[in-house]
């Protein structure tokens, strides 16, 4: 069983920066793809982010490309999601989630374990 525990969401004004994080127990995520999804009030979940198990490839989607980081630190069992240029329109819950295969997937479905959400606040 894998434990994901995000932290580091909070306001922020629009055009300012956060970093979220996805700290790992249970077992070592060093081989597992890693995704950030985010989920806004009355709106479905949607993918964000997604690292592959060795974090040689990565994915985002289109509204976030140039402003989004992931990357992971395998030593940690960490997961990181850099955020700048922050807009309003990110405004949501964001999720950590943990596939068991190396590949990279844009799909919640296609994760087996989640975390509980942080938010995170783009005020204009």
């Amino acid at each position: 069983q894998v434990l994901l525990v995000e932290s580091g969401g909070g306001l922020v004004q629009a055009g300012g920066s956060l970093r979220l994080s996805c700290a790992a127990s249970g077992r070592t995520v060093s081989f597992y793809s890693m995704g950030w999804f985010r989920q806004a009030p009355g709106k479905e979940r949607e993918f964000v982010a997604a690292i592959s198990g060795r974090g040689g490839f990565t994915s985002y989607t289109d509204s976030v490309k140039g402003r989004f980081t992931i990357s992971r630190d395998s030593a940690k069992n960490t997961v990181f999601l850099q955020m700048n240029s922050l807009k309003p329109e990110d405004t949501a819950t964001y999720y950590c989630a943990a596939d068991r295969t190396q590949v990279v997937r844009t799909r919640s479905l296609s994760y087996d374990y989640w975390g509980q959400g942080t938010q995170v606040t783009v005020s204009s």
